[in-house]
């Protein structure tokens, strides 16, 4: 039986995720209306398009990351997971940030973001194989 209280970190980085998320879709709203860019119009003004850019390349992201920190977190670390998460909350945060400035500026965050997710992924599948091993 698992204890919901191992679970209170990873579930405090799920909802930071989604609440960052809900904040970048917002900032597409906004440059709709800076930008005068109008609905279903997703490509004109570059200013926009990076901002777009941003929130439709975290959705692709979220695919693969919340479902990585809750394999590690329930088959390796609920801590550990939660801080990996944490610090994939914060390469996305950077990714933006660099993102809206130019293109160029994304790298740091990007990496930061996929070393994370890496680091996610992989743990769980050594998680994953070791709890297998002993069920065998």
């Amino acid at each position: 039986m698992i204890d919901l209280k191992t679970l209170v970190f990873p579930s405090f980085v799920t909802v930071v995720t989604l609440m960052l998320y809900l904040v970048l879709t917002a900032n597409v709203g906004r440059a709709r209306v800076k930008y005068k860019v109008p609905v279903p119009q997703t490509s004109g003004e570059p200013n926009f398009e990076r901002v777009f850019r941003v929130q439709q390349n975290t959705l692709e992201q979220l695919l693969l990351f919340l479902p990585s920190l809750w394999l590690f977190s329930l088959f390796v670390s609920s801590t550990w997971g939660a801080g990996i998460g944490a610090v994939w909350i914060i390469g996305r945060i950077l990714y933006a940030w660099g993102y809206y400035q130019a293109a160029e500026k994304r790298v740091l965050g990007f990496g930061l973001n996929s070393l994370s997710f890496l680091v996610l992924l992989v743990g769980s599948l050594v998680g994953i194989i070791r709890t297998f091993l002993t069920v065998i």
